[in-house]
Parts: structure tokens; sequence; C-alpha cells
């Protein structure tokens, strides 16, 4: 499973030019799932989540994680994170866990984030997507487990 977190000022997701993710402070968080994740991984990933100290604090230090500044999180399933363009230039995306794996596992995720006293807007699974937003820093950080 892998993460691209962004601290953002604010971001939104539409889908067939309506808007059906939007939040303001926080995090937007693109989310791969490959054929070998489990539960655990998505346990460990959303705790982790969760508690990422990248919000500055009264001293202007990245201390605060996202509960403490009252943020919330867009997640948004994103298959291409796991595309392998080591051979040719059209990128292979057998690493990516196929929907039926992939869905519950997002879902899964989402609620585990939930569960950490976030509130939580999502992207839809498997649409065409246009994600919107303002990366506050830039704060962009990858986390795998």
């Amino acid at each position: 499973m892998k993460l691209v977190i962004q601290r953002v000022k604010y971001a939104r997701v539409k889908v067939n030019e309506e808007i059906v993710g939007d939040i303001n402070e926080g995090f937007l968080v693109l989310i791969g799932i490959t054929h070998l994740d489990t539960k655990q991984k998505a346990d460990y990933l959303a705790r982790k989540l969760c508690n990422l100290r990248v919000f500055t604090d009264e001293v202007g230090k990245m201390n605060l994680n996202i509960k403490q500044i009252g943020g919330k999180l867009l997640i948004v399933s994103q298959f291409t994170l796991y595309a392998n363009c080591e051979d040719g230039n059209r990128p292979s995306f057998v690493d990516a866990a196929k929907p039926d794996i992939a869905e519950p596992l997002y879902e899964y995720f989402c609620e585990k984030c939930k569960e950490e006293g976030l509130e939580i807007q999502k992207g839809i699974f498997g649409a065409d997507m246009k994600v919107e937003l303002l990366n506050d820093g830039p704060v962009t950080i990858v986390m795998e487990k």
C-alpha cells in the first residue's frame, strides 16, 4: 500500500464536473493498493497518517498532527501509483490490485481514518476524477508499507 500525502490549504475532487469530495485545511491522500496488501497494512498506515506531525505550531515548527489542527482528509484511490516504467515507455499496472481486492481495502482504510476521529471526504473508486488542490508548503510525503 502506498500513500502520497499532500498538506493542503484546500482540495476537491470532481467526477463529471460534480464535486464529490471537498476539504479545506488537511491532507489530500492518494492511495495505491497492490495485490499483496492487507488490513494490517491499512491499519498501520491509517494510524501513521492520522498522527503525522507536519502542521506548524505557534513557533513555526512542523510539530502538530491533523487532529490537533482540526484538519480533514480527502482520500482518492489511484492505481497508477503502482505503475512500473522499467521496460519501454508505456507503464505496466500489473502490480496494482484488481478492483475486487482494492476497493474493499480502500473503503477499509477510509473507515480506519474515521475511527481515528477525522472527518474524511472521498473520491469515487474507479471513476475518472479531476483533482484540484493548493499544496501548502509544499509538503508532500510518500508513505509505504
